[in-house]
């Protein structure tokens, strides 16, 4: 009894460390706090990053790698409400955390846009010269609009998209001694999914971006049917189901041993 009521305690503070406790009674207040603020902080770095480097997926990859290991031991690092839902639903985080959680994403994915919009007017503008040479003023990367026929092929490369990022993520979870193997498998599994789906939504001219908070600092989450259906309806979809598949598989599984 005193031995599985010691591994309990144990596990419990690796899934703390990792950001994945569930959140409930035993909560500290301030420890919450500080997951939000650090929840807040990743999305703003995350979204930035995908806006200066125009969702490039190797880009985006790394720099999930790089912000995991600098929030993910105080958060968890989702910095994606779709992945935050896929966590509450799959009963890792508690519904309060993963409300807060939602809102420090989008808080911060909006900041990172307003910062760099700010620099934007900052810049100099191209001189008429300049322009008669094509030189044009910067601007920040927006997702395509979205074309007329082509909304249930975007819906579902977000979903896809997602379904393979939520079900990477939730396996990464499940590497709760090594925050460098979790972080690169969150980040590499990022860049399958980006690949895939971006391919698959650049064949009918359209974006693929995994993510609603991100999605609204590129200009694409609107108070509109097809774009809240695309860019949030969608992605949440994939990564529960990505969730709900990854824990049923690792109940199922042996891990390859034959042992």
């Amino acid at each position: 009894m005193a031995s599985n009521k010691a591994k309990s305690t144990v596990s419990n503070l690796k899934s703390r460390a990792l950001g994945l406790g569930r959140g409930k009674s035993g909560d500290n207040n301030t420890a919450i706090l500080g997951a939000i603020i650090a929840e807040a902080i990743g999305t703003f770095l995350f979204a930035a990053t995908v806006i200066v480097t125009q969702g490039t997926p190797i880009f985006v990859a790394f720099a999930l790698i790089g912000i995991a290991l600098i929030v993910g031991s105080l958060s968890g690092s989702h910095l994606n409400p779709a992945i935050t839902i896929g966590a509450w639903l799959t009963r890792k985080v508690s519904g309060m955390r993963a409300l807060a959680y939602i809102i420090a994403q989008f808080a911060g994915a909006m900041l990172a846009f307003a910062v760099l919009s700010y620099f934007i007017k900052g810049s100099d503008q191209p001189s008429a010269d300049a322009a008669s040479y094509g030189q044009v003023a910067p601007e920040l990367y927006k997702a395509m609009a979205i074309t007329t026929g082509k909304e249930w092929y975007l819906a579902f490369a977000e979903l896809m998209g997602t379904f393979v990022f939520g079900l990477a993520f939730a396996t990464a979870l499940s590497v709760k001694r090594d925050r460098i193997v979790a972080s690169t498998g969150m980040g590499f599994g990022l860049l399958v999914a980006l690949v895939l789906a971006a391919t698959a939504a650049g064949y009918v001219s359209g974006t693929a971006i995994l993510n609603p908070a991100v999605a609204s600092s590129l200009s694409a989450l609107k108070w509109e049917a097809w774009s809240i259906g695309i860019y949030a309806i969608a992605p949440v979809v994939g990564a529960v189901l990505g969730f709900f598949v990854a824990d049923t598989l690792r109940k199922n599984s042996d891990g390859g041993s034959d042992k």
